[in-house]
Order: C-alpha cells, then structure tokens, then sequence
C-alpha cells in the first residue's frame, strides 16, 4: 500500500511542476521567422499591358465558370445517385411487404382449405354417428 502511495504522490509532484511550468514562456523553437520579401526595383519589375491584364483576367474567369460548372454536374450527379439509391431502398422494401402478403395470403388460403376439410369431415362423421345411434339404439328394438 505504500508503494501505491508513494507512487502517487511523485506523479502528483511531476505533474504540479509540469502545470507551474507551463505557465513560464519558455521560447518556442521551430520554423525560423519568415522576413518581407524585397520589392522588386523598377527595373526588376515586369510590366504588364491592359490586354495583357484583360487577358488574364478572361482565362482566370473562364477557369473558374468551368470548374464552377464541372462542380455543378457533379453534384447534380450525387443528387440523382442519392435519390436512385433511396428509390432502390424503398423498392426492396415494398418487394419485403409484397413477399409477407403473398405468404400470408397463402396461409389464408390453406387455413380456408383445412376449415372446409375439417367440416365436411364433422358432417359425414356426425351424418354417420346419427345414423349408428339411431339404428344401435332407437330403430334395433
């Protein structure tokens, strides 16, 4: 037990200075700062026409209606695939119902069969008993 103990009390040592420490700023060494880059002189920098500018901007814009379009189509496309796969759901559920209906119907059926086996067989049995008691009994005096 009092290794338990002893065992408890150093976690509970380490863990007080980890949490005092962690409220210390110890620097944090990782990617070094990045600086702001140089602007370019004059000379370095390029110029760029009006048309060149426009042109730019038509292809950018053309990209962009395209990938726009192309993600339009697919969604449409995850729409239909969703709504096939609830239709299918919802038909191999109906064919569950259908198939609990016909064996049911078929029970019914067998049901309706045996009653009317089972009475006319209670009315020839009970035809003949008739006529056993009546002959046995009442006509053999």
């Amino acid at each position: 037990m009092s290794k338990g103990k002893r065992k408890l009390r150093r976690c509970g040592r380490i863990m007080s200075i980890v949490i005092l420490l962690s409220f210390l700023r110890f620097p944090v060494f990782g990617e070094p700062l990045t600086g702001q880059l140089q602007t370019l002189s004059e000379r370095e920098l390029k110029r760029y026409s009006d048309l060149e500018v426009d042109l730019l901007i038509d292809d950018i814009s053309q990209a962009a209606y395209e990938a726009i379009e192309r993600a339009a189509v697919e969604a449409a496309r995850a729409a239909a695939l969703a709504a096939l796969e609830r239709e299918a759901a919802a038909l191999r559920e109906a064919q569950g119902w259908r198939m609990e209906v016909e064996m049911r119907e078929r029970a019914v059926t067998e049901a309706k069969r045996a009653g009317r086996r089972n009475t006319i067989l209670a009315a020839v049995l009970g035809t003949l008993g008739g006529l056993a008691f009546g002959i046995f009994f009442i006509g053999g005096r």
